[in-house]
């Protein structure tokens, strides 16, 4: 390695010893690096916080020259200083901490032995790392009077043991930025307040505990006693709820789970989580969790064996694909399943059935931006890491709520949004991070394409479009450019609602940032131009030159755990696993020969049009796996009529969902806690997933399931697991080219991963995957929906997910979750509920062209007059009963996001709001 001789290297001496020190450290950080971590002990410092020096306990002492005066320092926020002389256990600091050790305990309860934590308390371990013998100091009567505070279904407090050492205040404001811990009182009547000095359920704490697992002490804890010591094994696996892809490490001993925290190691989430992450585990060994195949019959579900379920899915299968056709045959894989598991339903579905007629979830979610992105990009994923946000100067968030739907990054882009780096956000709604945007475009659903053109329009009006990287990394510019000066600025801020002023600042901004990221969700992709929006994303950030590079780029928050990965391993009727065109003769001569029998070369169903099959009596048999199609897709109503118009259903679940109960035959999967596998989080990190416990009762893993068919159909696949399924993987996809399970380590890696296992931080560095980024423009269009029924229906209702709860909320309602949030609600601005006579928690009928339903009212001014926004997470509402059949022009996409609704207050009972 060659250096620059101009540069002086630094160093300081730790107990006379010179090591070179690194730009920007504290004594503390230095000392850890060459003398390990426990040389010096410390109370108030933890790993995801800043530096605070509250307890003085990781003082040392400091000389500016060898035997010169030494001065006593906190060594955790003091900067390493070129030429220092660092003494970190003198006999004077060792008397200064023990002397600090006895004042905490003369304060603290003395019931070591029957605390929660232990053997894994901080407190008792530093007390004997400094050598605390005995305390010279009177007993403290303080904080022995404070309550439990047992309110909560997951958080406990015990402030008796509160040492104050501010982690917990900390954690809340730097980690999770929900500033609802703080401190009242001062010296020895000192504590820890929740809000206005309330319960943790009655405050405004989201229950992510990262309060409970930066405590020191037990002074917060949760109801899992997730610090205690007594646990036999801890494993490391992903979390199965969203897209960030969590680390998670898990405490089990006996087939049971006991707790679950997060590793400060890793990447993706440092020592954080939600609390579904972090809580919401109790569904998995659940009284409702199926245990056994199920058969239908004379009406009623019979348990089975797996034997015979197996045959009577095969003999089905076998005769309707002799009889009608492959293609009376369709599946529906799952993001919730594994990579591995994900890659076996396509290659069954495509090379024992015969036919392409596979989707998975991805089609109702972010189908728009695989198919946008691929277009213009090459490539339909995340160009840039969420690491990136430590590098950027300018963050634009479009159609997401993060801080809801995606956690943990949303607690990252708050904290970015908090320190004050620009903001926008593009929503109908003023979700939380809303709230400190600098510019906040409240536009109306559905007109995502109208906003989006307007901005493009002032980037090109105010001269800053990035010229040198249009010209050398794009094509299709002259035309795009054409369209987008003629674009007429008083028609689109009419259809928006958003003042072209507004607009024109926030583009002015975005464009002028060095570096500028745009994070896109549901809201932009879930309407019916969600494609072309997902474009013209892509479009700004070519314009400005924001991509390949970090700091920057098109990054959309993918919904469920496994959605990035479902699409990659080649759940979609178009493309088969790795993005390769399942129509073009060589790819398909290709999976021809790897799979050994012919694969179909036609585009199969789309899941909008299986239903649509089913309904026209073409599709005789669906297989639909960890999807409940009918609490979760568009127009309830048709989608049921399309399942009891199908001949044979067979539903692989965890519970007896909605669609469950249509099925003809049930079988039972594996939770996330009980398989081996991969998932693939939205920065397209491949990650992986270790088994907790075995499977509940007779149920068996997914991937297993799909083999044990595979072979009953006559086609040879080895047992599932995932080194051996990966290694097939990598052969056929090309960005899994380098993954092997052995070599994932607790971080993953990110695709592409070349053979030699180098994987990729940022795409489209030198050039894109298509070669050169391509610009189209596509103008506004309304709504079908807006123009059929607009005029009898004048509201326009949109769909959100609430913290709490997860899509469908099969799991989470069956966990402590549906405490803190017990049912679904309707947000309705003041004018409204006042024009319509409702009040606070009034039951509202709603109603569209397809059906109506009842649900409470919550008046807010989250959502603008005109505007109404819902969760559907309980099958008591079953609110897609209004949903209409509207989908994206391009990617059939249901359009969620603009329904045409009118309201009245029901006639039934006021319900409370929790």
């Amino acid at each position: 390695m060659t250096t620059n001789p101009k540069v002086k290297t630094k160093f300081a001496y730790i107990n006379d010893m010179p090591y070179e020190l690194k730009e920007g450290e504290t004594i503390l950080s230095f000392i850890k690096r060459y003398q390990g971590e426990n040389t010096v002990p410390t109370l108030c410092d933890a790993p995801n916080l800043e530096p605070f020096g509250s307890c003085r306990v990781c003082s040392v002492e400091v000389a500016l020259e060898k035997d010169g005066r030494r001065k006593t320092m906190a060594s955790c926020h003091t900067p390493i200083m070129d030429g220092s002389f660092i003494y970190p256990n003198s006999k004077s600091v060792r008397a200064l901490r023990k002397n600090i050790l006895e004042l905490v305990i003369t304060d603290h309860p003395l019931d070591c032995l029957t605390c929660e934590v232990n053997g894994n308390c901080e407190l008792q371990s530093v007390a004997g790392q400094v050598g605390i013998t005995g305390v010279r100091y009177p007993e403290g009567e303080n904080h022995l009077d404070r309550e439990k505070d047992l309110s909560h279904p997951y958080m406990v407090s015990d402030l008796s043991k509160c040492i104050n050492c501010y982690r917990c205040v900390r954690a809340c404001d730097e980690v999770q930025g929900e500033l609802v811990l703080s401190m009242a009182g001062r010296g020895f009547d000192s504590r820890i307040v929740k809000g206005s000095d309330l319960s943790f359920m009655d405050s405004d704490c989201v229950s992510c505990g990262a309060c409970a697992q930066a405590c020191p002490t037990a002074a917060i804890s949760d109801v899992f006693h997730s610090k205690t010591a007594l646990v036999a094994d801890k494993t490391r696996t992903i979390c199965t709820y969203c897209g960030v892809g969590c680390n998670l490490e898990v405490s089990a001993a006996d087939g049971e789970v006991f707790s679950i925290t997060a590793p400060w190691d890793a990447e993706v989430n440092q020592g954080h989580t939600c609390l579904k992450g972090r809580f919401a585990f109790g569904f998995y060994d659940h009284p409702d969790r199926l245990r056994e195949p199920m058969i239908k019959k004379n009406g009623e579900f019979v348990k089975s064996s797996w034997e015979e379920a197996y045959d009577l899915i095969a003999e089905k299968l076998t005769s309707y694909k002799k009889e009608f056709g492959p293609d009376s045959i369709a599946g529906i894989s799952s993001s919730r399943c594994t990579n591995e598991e994900n890659y076996l339903m396509q290659k069954f579905m495509r090379a024992v059935v015969g036919t392409n007629n596979i989707d998975g979830c991805a089609r109702v979610c972010h189908s728009p931006t695989a198919l946008g992105m691929q277009r213009t990009f090459g490539t339909g994923a995340a160009t840039n890491s969420i690491e990136d946000l430590k590098h950027t100067d300018c963050i634009m968030i479009i159609g997401a709520n993060p801080t809801d739907a995606h956690p943990v990054t949303g607690a990252k882009l708050k904290q970015h949004t908090m320190r004050g780096k620009t903001t926008i956000v593009i929503d109908p709604r003023r979700t939380e991070l809303a709230k400190y945007a600098h510019y906040h475009l409240a536009l109306r659903p559905g007109t995502n394409v109208a906003v989006l053109n307007m901005m493009m329009h002032y980037i090109v009006e105010e001269g800053l479009v990035d010229n040198d990287f249009v010209l050398t990394r794009t094509e299709g510019f002259d035309e795009f450019l054409k369209e987008i000066k003629n674009l007429n600025i008083d028609e689109m801020e009419s259809i928006s609602g958003v003042d072209r002023n507004l607009v024109k600042k926030a583009a002015i901004a975005y464009a002028t940032a060095d570096t500028a990221m745009s994070f896109h969700g549901l809201g932009v992709t879930e309407h019916s131009q969600g494609t072309f929006a997902v474009m013209q994303i892509a479009n700004l950030a070519m314009l400005t030159g924001n991509i390949g590079k970090k700091g920057v780029g098109v990054n959309p928050l993918r919904g469920q755990n496994n959605v990035q990965g479902s699409a990659d391993m080649g759940v979609q009727p178009h493309q088969g696993a790795g993005y390769l065109d399942i129509t073009n003769p060589e790819i398909n001569q290709r999976y021809t020969e790897f799979y050994g029998v012919d694969v179909p070369r036609e585009v199969g169903y789309k899941i909008p049009e299986m239903f649509d099959a089913g309904l026209a009596g073409q599709l005789k048999a669906i297989w639909i796996i960890g999807e409940d199609v009918v609490q979760t897709d568009p127009n309830t109503q048709k989608v049921i009529k399309s399942l009891e118009n199908t001949d044979f259903v067979v539903v692989q679940e965890l519970f007896m969902t909605e669609t469950a109960k249509y099925a003809d035959v049930i079988l039972p999967g594996a939770s996330f806690i009980e398989k081996n596998g991969t998932f693939t989080n939205g920065e397209r990190r491949v990650q992986r997933v270790n088994k907790i416990v075995e499977p509940i009762g007779n149920a068996k893993a997914d991937g297993q399931i799909i083999v044990d068919i595979m072979n009953k159909m006559g086609y040879a696949q080895p047992d599932y697991t995932p080194d051996g399924m990966l290694e097939e993987i990598s052969q056929i996809v090309p960005f899994f080219a380098g993954i092997k399970w052995e070599d994932l380590g607790i971080n993953g890696k990110q695709w592409p991963v070349a053979e030699d296992g180098t994987d990729t931080k940022i795409l489209h560095g030198e050039e894109f995957k298509r070669g050169k980024g391509f610009f189209e423009f596509h103008p506004f269009e309304e709504s079908v929906e807006i123009i059929q029924n607009g005029k009898e229906y004048p509201y326009i209702l949109t769909t959100n997910r609430e913290l709490e709860h997860y899509n469908c909320g099969a799991m989470t309602r069956r966990t402590g979750n549906v405490e803190i949030l017990t049912d679904d609600f309707l947000m309705i601005n003041p004018k409204d509920a006042s024009d319509n006579l409702i009040n606070n928690g009034d039951l509202v009928c709603l109603e569209s062209p397809r059906g109506k339903v009842d649900i409470k009212a919550r008046i807010t001014d989250e959502v603008n007059p005109g505007i109404l926004s819902t969760t559907f997470h309980f099958p008591e509402i079953m609110v897609n009963n209004i949903t209409s059949d509207v989908h994206d022009s391009e990617a059939l996409c249901p359009e969620y996001k603009v329904v045409s609704v009118r309201i009245r207050k029901s006639k039934g009972k006021k319900k409370m709001l929790n």
